[in-house]
């Protein structure tokens, strides 16, 4: 099969964010290469790993096991436009001795916790006979290789600033992070936000926002989210040594749920879009905050590569307890395998 589906994906934003120089240089970005510009392009040789060797897989993301019954959605592998920007095939042996003694963290929400997991199961596939130690503390769940010092940590945080139980009730406290005490003293830091922020009625976890001395109980959620990743962006300026630490960004994962009577759902897609797809508000933000920052930080830039991915999703063969069909998390194997192929470029 040689099915190419094919985009210009040209973003003015992600142009003057490659010319900024507060982003993270690879060798790939040294030759003046956009790697998240390109095409997805069907593959025989994908996926990269077969997710029944991969034990730990949370079940609402096992595609395959909960029933899926295509398998063209585990085909599709990205492919930069321009031809002197080949990705480089994930070698997971290779990805470890890369990482020796060091400590990387996601940071974010549950589509952090889709790439985690993805890289551990990568990582696991690559080295079978390896020992690996799995613990989870609270919100902190650590996956590590004692052979090669590696620790691949997940530290849930949906906000990255606090939400704090006071008088008033549950506050989402814009200017506050206190639980940058978890992971500042990683290695590699590769954050993700913006999920959570769109949720209302019995899903909101926060009663009031507040930042100053306002506090208001709603407000547009893409102005709070901006806020909020200003937090963040200072804690970083402040704190973060280039010289010993790496910062990422996982752009917005993109929600493939039914949006008005005219718009497809993820049930019962089985291949990527053919369209292009417009620009989301939350990572035009995203791009707006990183660019101003003073420390170096890689945007990740997930966010129109994986609009194309209708097909990637749990849909229905999510079975996470969710009543309706699964358009937000993706199947693993899958899209996020390709997202830390990405990111193994980045490091490079």
């Amino acid at each position: 099969m040689g099915f190419i589906i094919t985009t210009s994906l040209a973003a003015l934003l992600v142009l003057i964010l490659s010319l900024n120089n507060n982003v993270v240089n690879s060798k790939l970005a040294e030759k003046g290469c956009d790697i998240f510009q390109g095409n997805w392009v069907y593959d025989e040789s994908y996926p990269l790993y077969d997710s029944s060797e991969c034990p730990f897989i949370q079940h609402q993301f096992d595609c395959k096991k909960n029933g899926r019954p295509d398998l063209d959605y585990l085909k599709y592998k990205w492919k930069p436009t321009d031809i002197r920007c080949v990705l480089p095939r994930f070698n997971g042996v290779d990805f470890l001795r890369k990482l020796k003694r060091k400590r990387l963290i996601f940071v974010g929400d549950s589509l952090s916790l889709n790439q985690w997991q993805s890289l551990t199961c990568m990582l696991h596939v690559a080295v079978p006979h390896a020992t690996y130690i799995s613990e989870r503390t609270g919100g902190l769940s650590n996956f590590t290789f004692p052979e090669y010092e590696v620790s691949l940590l997940f530290f849930r945080n949906a906000f990255l600033v606090d939400i704090k139980s006071e008088a008033s009730g549950r506050v989402l406290r814009l200017d506050s992070i206190s639980t940058s005490k978890i992971w500042g003293a990683m290695d590699i830091m590769i954050f993700d936000s913006w999920h959570w922020w769109l949720h209302t009625g019995r899903k909101q976890p926060w009663d009031l926002i507040a930042y100053g001395n306002t506090s208001v109980a709603d407000m547009d959620r893409v102005t709070a989210y901006t806020i909020a990743l200003n937090t963040w962006a200072a804690w970083i300026d402040s704190n973060v040594d280039p010289r010993k630490t790496r910062v990422f960004f996982q752009g917005v994962s993109p929600d493939h749920a039914r949006q008005g009577s005219s718009a497809r759902d993820c049930v019962e897609q089985t291949q990527p879009l053919r369209n292009e797809v417009g620009p989301n508000p939350a990572e035009r933000a995203l791009e707006e905050v990183l660019s101003l920052m003073q420390k170096p930080v890689y945007l990740l830039n997930i966010t129109m590569l994986s609009q194309l991915r209708i097909d990637g999703h749990p849909s229905v063969y999510g079975q996470g307890g969710h009543r309706l069909p699964d358009c937000s998390h993706w199947c693993i194997a899958g899209v996020p395998d390709i997202w830390n192929e990405l990111l193994n470029a980045a490091l490079d």
